[in-house]
């Protein structure tokens, strides 16, 4: 089983079937509009336009999971991210990342890679996090902005720290273009 054996709703609704992206380096995050960490949606962009035409491509699942930061619909999340950090890279349905409805999707990238690389940062954002109980078990995604990075050949590379922004991993999407 690798990436491209699920199938996605965009965020009109319409299935995507992730064999779209076959042979494209691949990274996956579920994030929110109302966090801290918002705008890492700036860095985020920045890593789509600077490896896009080498063959990245960014997908976000916007997840209302940790403390309810990600209102709104799909339309409302989609206009937010065009209109305030100039988002291009394709966005998803809201989804749910753990629990027993997480998506499907996310209970795989879990199961392959259960936990995330970071720094200092990331460690103490994570213990602050880790007192509003967000995740209940080993390999949950702890908060929004975890991401997971995919290799050309639809396999879980590595997983990053919510806090552990795109640019500290540049090596590795350069390693896998």
């Amino acid at each position: 089983m690798n990436v491209y054996d699920f199938t996605v709703k965009d965020n009109t609704g319409q299935d995507v079937s992730l064999k779209d992206y076959e042979g494209k380096v691949i990274l996956i995050l579920n994030t929110a509009t109302k966090c801290g960490l918002t705008p890492q949606y700036d860095a985020i962009e920045a890593t789509y336009q600077k490896y896009r035409d080498q063959g990245l491509v960014v997908l976000d699942f916007p997840c209302n999971q940790f403390l309810k930061q990600a209102p709104g619909t799909d339309e409302e999340i989609q206009s937010f991210c065009e209109i305030n950090y100039h988002t291009t890279f394709p966005r998803f349905k809201k989804v749910d990342v753990n629990g027993s409805d997480a998506a499907p999707l996310f209970a795989w990238l879990k199961e392959q890679a259960p936990k995330d690389k970071g720094d200092e940062e990331s460690k103490a954002f994570e213990k602050k996090v880790r007192l509003l109980k967000p995740f209940a078990k080993s390999g949950d995604i702890k908060w929004n902005f975890t991401k997971f990075l995919i290799d050309r050949n639809g396999t879980v590379y590595d997983r990053y720290a919510p806090a552990y922004p795109p640019e500290k991993f540049y090596a590795d999407i350069e390693k896998l273009l």
